[in-house]
C-alpha cells in the first residue's frame, strides 16, 4: 500500500501498520511526539491500523488535533486521580476543549486544596507512565461492564448508542474509561499540565438533571508553553468585564432583583447613552432608517401569527395562561412583527423602498440560569434592532449595506479585527425547526454566499444556525476565556412578509410582496459594553469614557481655577470633574490612573497665572503645558472623530 505524507513524500508498506508504527518508521522523534493521526483528512488514533492506500498526516502537539489528543489524555488522568483519592466520586464526560479540557463528576464540591491534592496525584500517575491500551464490547457487555463499576452516566451514554455498536474503551493501568478516543500511547508524553478551576455543570448541559462538579484544565507539550496559557489566563482575570465592570462602578446586579438583570450604575449608564445617541445619529441622518417606537409586550396572537410562538415559546416571558385567561400576552424576545405593522400602518409604493425602520429595543429573553454571565447573557437586554423592508430587486445591495454599516460599527469601536463571519443556515434534517420550502432556503443561503465572497469577507457555515425564517450572516466575538458570542446579525427574509400580508404597489398598480432583512448595526448594547471592557482593559477611547478629563488643582489655593477650567469644560461638552481633595498631587494622579481616565488637567500658580493647563494623559504620558483652549479644541476633535489613541508603554507609563 502506497501512503502519501504531509510533505508529499510516499511510503510504500506490503503490510498493514498502525499509525504510529508509521511514526516510528518515519523517526523515532516524530514517534515520540506522535499524539494521533489524520487519515485522508479524518482524525484517528495512533493505534489505529492502515490498510489501504491514503493521504496520513501524524498530528503533534503543534497541530490542533493533536493538542487536543494530549489534553484528552491529561483529562483521562485527571479521572483516574479524582477516583484515586475520592474513591465516591462516578465519572460523567471528559472532552478536550479549545484552551484545554474539563472533566465532569458527580461529588461534592471541589476546594482549591483538593485540586492541587488532584495535581500531585496526576504527577504520580504520569510519572508511572502506564501505556493506554484501547479495547472494544459489544453494546450489552459494555453496559454490564460499567454497571459493575457503578458508574451510572457511562451505562446513560452506551444506552443512548445504537444496539449493535462496538463500545471502545480505553484502560491505563487499572483505570479503565469509556471513549472513543484518540489519545496518546502513554501517559508519560504528558509534560505540562495545569488544573484551573472547579464549579458546578449540569448532567448534558440539562438544568432538570444532576448537578455535577466541574473541573477544568489545560495541558501543553511544553512548560514554556503552559508558562504562557497561564500568564494570558491571569491577563483574562485581568480584563474579565464581570469583574472590572464591577470595580470600575459600570454595573452591578441585586439578587433580590434577580439573575441577568443588571442594574447601571452613572458611569455605565453614561457609556451606553453615548453608544445609542452615535448609533441613532449615524442611522438616521448617514443611512436613511426611520425610528420607531413599538410596545414592550404584545397578545400572543402577534407571535402566533409571526411564528414565534411555536418556534420560541419557551425562550419568551409569558404573562398569563392560555387555559385559564381570556388574553394572554407576552414581553417581547424581538421587534420584528411589531415594526412590521408600522410598516402596514400606511400603503407602500416600489417608490417607497427600501424603508429602513430602526429602534433601540429593550427585549426580554427566559435564558436559562446556568447561562447567565455578566452582562453577555442577560434576561433583559438593549438592541440597536432594525428592518429593512425591500423590493427583490434591492435585496442584495441592501444586505451589503448592512454588512457595510456593521463594519463601519465594529471599525469605529477598535473591534474589527477581533471578529469572525459565519453563514448560518438552517439544517435539512429538521424541518419542524423552519418555515418555508427548500427552494427558497438554498436560494437566500446562496445569495449571502455570494455577497460575503464578492466583498471578500471569510467566513464559515454554520448547519441549523438560521433562525427558523431565514439564514443569517452573524459577527462573532471571543470574549477573553475563548468563549464566542454573536455580536452582530444580518439576517435575509423571503418568508413573513406572506405571513403579515405586507406588500407595496409596483409600477402596475399590482400588490407585491416585499423582502425584509432583520439587522442589528452595532448589536446588544450590554454584550457590547462587556466587550469593550475586556478589549480595552477599562482604558477606553475618550468618547466613550464616562470621565474624559479629571482636573487636579496642586493645592487648596487654586481649587478656585479648577472651577473655572471645570467650567469651560463642560461648555465644551466634556465629561469632567475635579478632584478637590486636600491631598498631594503625586496621590491624585495615580487615583486618575487608577480610575482610567483618559486626561488629567494640572494646575498651580504658573497655570493660573497663564491661563495654561498641565497635561497628562494615558496615551503620552506627560505632554507639558498647553493654553487651555488648545487643550479642549483638541480634545473635542478626538471625540468628534472618535480617534482611537495608542496607549504608553506600561514602562513608560511608570517612568512618568
Amino acid at each position: 500500500m502506497k501512503i502519501v505524507l504531509k510533505d508529499g513524500s510516499v511510503k510504500e508498506y506490503g503490510e498493514s501498520k498502525s499509525v504510529y508504527e508509521i511514526a516510528l518508521d518515519i523517526s523515532e522523534g516524530l514517534a515520540r511526539a506522535a499524539c494521533c493521526g489524520k487519515i485522508d483528512g479524518n482524525t484517528v488514533d495512533l493505534r489505529t491500523v492502515v490498510d489501504r492506500d491514503c493521504e496520513l498526516s501524524i498530528c503533534t502537539a503543534g497541530d490542533e488535533e493533536g493538542l487536543a489528543a494530549l489534553r484528552h489524555t491529561t483529562s483521562h488522568v485527571l479521572a483516574e486521580a479524582v477516583k484515586n483519592l475520592f474513591p465516591d466520586a462516578k465519572l460523567a464526560i471528559g472532552p478536550s476543549i479549545e484552551t484545554g479540557f474539563y472533566y465532569d463528576f458527580e461529588h461534592a464540591p471541589f476546594s482549591r486544596e483538593d485540586l492541587d491534592a488532584l495535581e500531585a496525584e496526576m504527577k504520580k500517575i504520569i510519572k508511572k507512565g502506564e501505556k493506554l491500551e484501547k479495547f472494544t464490547l459489544p453494546r450489552a457487555e459494555a453496559i454490564k461492564y460499567m454497571e459493575e463499576r457503578q458508574e451510572p452516566y457511562k451505562v446513560e451514554l452506551i444506552q443512548d448508542l445504537p444496539k449493535d455498536a462496538q463500545i471502545s474503551f480505553y484502560s491505563q493501568g487499572e483505570f479503565v474509561d469509556l471513549c472513543a478516543g484518540p489519545h496518546l500511547m502513554s501517559t508519560k508524553n504528558i509534560k505540562a499540565f495545569k488544573l484551573i478551576s472547579s464549579s458546578m455543570a449540569y448532567w448534558r448541559g440539562d438544568s432538570n438533571k444532576a448537578r455535577l462538579q466541574r473541573i477544568y484544565g489545560t495541558a501543553y507539550y511544553k512548560k514554556e508553553e503552559l508558562a504562557e496559557h497561564l500568564e494570558r489566563m491571569e491577563d483574562a482575570k485581568r480584563r474579565d468585564h464581570n469583574k472590572l465592570g464591577r470595580e470600575m462602578e459600570l454595573f452591578t446586579t441585586v439578587d433580590v432583583i434577580g439573575q441577568g438583570l443588571p442594574l447601571f450604575t452613572p458611569k455605565g449608564a453614561k457609556m451606553l447613552m453615548k453608544l445609542q445617541r452615535w448609533i441613532e445619529d449615524l442611522e438616521d441622518k448617514e443611512w436613511g432608517y426611520v425610528r420607531t417606537k413599538t410596545p414592550l409586550m404584545a397578545k400572543s396572537d402577534l407571535y402566533k401569527m409571526s411564528g414565534h410562538w411555536d418556534h420560541y415559546k419557551e425562550g419568551m416571558f409569558v404573562l398569563g395562561d392560555e387555559e385559564k385567561d381570556k388574553e394572554v400576552y407576552a414581553l417581547r424576545p424581538m421587534t420584528c412583527p411589531f415594526q412590521y405593522f408600522v410598516y402596514k400602518n400606511t400603503q407602500k409604493s416600489y417608490r417607497d423602498l427600501p424603508y429602513r425602520m430602526s429602534e433601540t429595543s429593550t427585549l426580554f429573553r427566559a435564558e436559562d440560569s446556568g447561562e447567565m454571565h455578566g452582562l453577555t447573557r442577560v434576561r433583559q437586554f438593549t438592541i440597536t434592532e432594525a428592518h429593512l423592508v425591500v423590493r427583490p430587486d434591492q435585496m442584495v445591495e441592501e444586505f451589503k449595506g448592512c454588512i457595510a454599516l456593521a463594519k463601519h460599527c465594529l471599525t469605529t469601536l477598535g473591534v474589527e479585527e477581533d471578529v469572525t463571519y459565519h453563514l448560518s443556515k438552517w439544517d435539512p434534517a429538521d424541518r419542524e425547526k423552519y418555515i418555508g420550502e427548500p427552494e427558497v432556503w438554498n436560494e437566500t443561503e446562496a445569495h449571502i454566499r455570494e455577497i460575503l465572497t464578492e466583498l471578500h469577507i471569510p467566513f464559515v457555515e454554520d448547519v441549523g444556525e438560521a433562525a427558523f425564517y431565514g439564514p443569517k450572516v452573524d459577527i462573532n466575538a471571543k470574549n477573553v476565556y475563548g468563549k464566542e458570542d454573536t455580536m452582530i446579525t444580518i439576517q435575509w427574509d423571503a418568508l413573513l412578509a406572506e405571513q403579515f400580508d405586507m406588500y407595496y404597489v409596483d409600477q402596475n398598480g399590482d400588490k407585491v410582496r416585499p423582502y425584509i432583512i432583520h439587522r442589528t448595526s452595532m448589536g446588544c448594547y450590554e454584550r457590547t459594553l462587556a466587550w469593550l471592557i475586556e478589549k480595552y482593559a477599562g482604558k477606553f477611547p475618550t468618547w466613550l469614557c464616562p470621565e474624559q478629563v479629571r482636573v487636579l488643582p496642586i493645592s487648596e489655593k487654586y481649587e478656585e481655577y479648577a472651577e473655572k477650567v471645570l467650567k469651560e469644560l463642560k461648555a465644551r461638552d466634556i465629561d469632567a470633574a475635579t478632584d478637590n481633595r486636600s491631598e498631594k498631587i503625586g496621590f491624585k494622579i495615580r487615583e486618575a490612573r487608577l480610575a482610567k481616565v483618559p486626561y488629567m488637567l494640572v494646575v498651580g500658580q504658573q497655570e493660573e497665572e497663564q491661563e495654561l493647563v498641565s497635561v497628562r494623559s494615558r496615551f503620552a504620558g506627560d505632554e507639558g503645558q498647553k493654553p487651555l483652549g488648545e487643550f479642549i479644541d483638541q480634545i473635542c476633535e478626538e471625540i468628534r472623530t472618535k480617534e482611537i489613541r495608542k496607549e504608553i508603554a506600561q514602562e513608560e507609563e511608570k517612568r512618568s
